[in-house]
């Protein structure tokens, strides 16, 4: 039987990682928010009750800077070579420099609109989300703001990112919808069931990625659609900002727990059905590198394969005949040559019995 299946549908369904990472940020009760990845190599995170700009390097050292500012949230790489950031309770646009500089401060036009979450766009500009001002904003490396609303009333804009397609991807935590805005300012939304989403970051593995409530999540959403959700592993840490980070992991911000969580940027889309004695396992798989995939079931019945570079996700369904045996555990992970685990998810089905 072929491991690499016919596509087919998916349904949302949880995972769990076993090598996340976290790092204590110096200051206390800082609240690190969003991160991203610096042109410097380094990933640089906004720490929104110390009004600070962190910075932490791939092996964990971390560098705190005066952001000129009060309650920043955002914070994105610009085509400048700096470090751009919003001001939430100042109602700015700051810029900083990788040596940790504060060059300017931009107001926002709409009064109290609370600027977010910040990235550059496919037009070399800067877009951000204006939470409390229910718009999308587009600031150009000299400081010229341009604003557009968003249809659905009180939807407050969270995250923003720019998409694989050319667009300009953002949540929407009030409403739980995931929105899209072309450089022209047209807005389209999706909804995003069972989350309230805040972050979101293009993943290496051609996917989506955010953070959400309920829960200490990170999320992955393909572009079928699929939704698959990760615990962290310290309880009610309140994942914040998510980015893809220089060294190919997923890496993001726990809000409550003053950490800084890492996690592989890959994922399976696992999620499994039984009927007319045929255990159906759905996977939409994306990542970055070639891996070993297993799959196997608690009763023993199993396969491994190498598998090339899959990005974009790929959408598929495998078929096996199986007894009724109640409840039976799915098991899949991506793993490198030296059998070290870069993703793995499962999931229970109830096969009767």
């Amino acid at each position: 039987m072929a491991f690499l299946g016919l596509a087919g549908s998916a349904t949302a369904q949880s995972g769990a990682y076993d090598n996340i990472v976290e790092y204590t940020v110096p200051t206390p009760g800082s609240e690190p928010d969003f991160a991203t990845r610096g042109p410097d190599g380094a990933l640089w995170f906004a720490e929104s009750t110390s009004n600070k700009i962190g910075r932490i390097t791939t092996a964990g050292v971390i560098s705190e800077y005066p952001c000129r500012c009060a309650g920043p949230v955002g914070i994105a790489a610009g085509s400048d070579d700096a470090l751009w950031f919003t001001g939430a309770s100042s109602n700015t646009i700051g810029r900083i420099t990788t040596s940790g500089v504060v060059t300017a401060a931009y107001p926002v036009p709409t009064r109290g609109s609370g600027p977010v979450a910040i990235s550059p766009g496919p037009d070399g500009a800067l877009w951000f989300t204006e939470g409390r001002g229910n718009k999308i904003g587009r600031i150009t490396t000299s400081g010229s703001i341009t604003e557009y609303p968003v249809p659905t009333l009180a939807g407050y804009p969270d995250g923003i990112t720019e998409g694989p397609d050319g667009a300009v991807w953002f949540t929407e935590y009030e409403v739980g919808k995931i929105g899209r805005i072309t450089t022209s300012g047209t807005v389209t939304e999706y909804p995003a069931p069972g989350s309230s989403p805040v972050s979101i970051s293009s993943g290496p593995d051609g996917a989506l990625w955010f953070s959400g409530y309920p829960g200490s999540s990170v999320w992955r959403i393909t572009a079928t659609g699929v939704i698959t959700q990760y615990m962290t592993p310290t309880p009610n840490s309140n994942a914040q900002g998510v980015t893809a980070g220089p060294d190919g992991e997923l890496w993001f911000t726990e809000y409550a727990a003053g950490k800084i969580g890492r996690a592989p940027a890959c994922g399976l889309g696992l999620s499994g059905t039984f009927a007319d004695s045929t255990l159906s396992m759905n996977f939409d798989l994306g990542i970055d590198r070639p891996a070993n995939w297993s799959l196997s079931v608690t009763n023993g019945i199993g396969q491994i394969q190498p598998i090339p570079t899959i990005v974009p996700p790929r959408a598929f369904t495998i078929n096996w005949p199986f007894p009724a045996s109640g409840d039976v555990t799915v098991n899949s992970a991506l793993s490198n040559d030296t059998g070290q685990t870069i993703c793995s998810e499962y999931v229970t089905v109830n096969t009767g019995g």
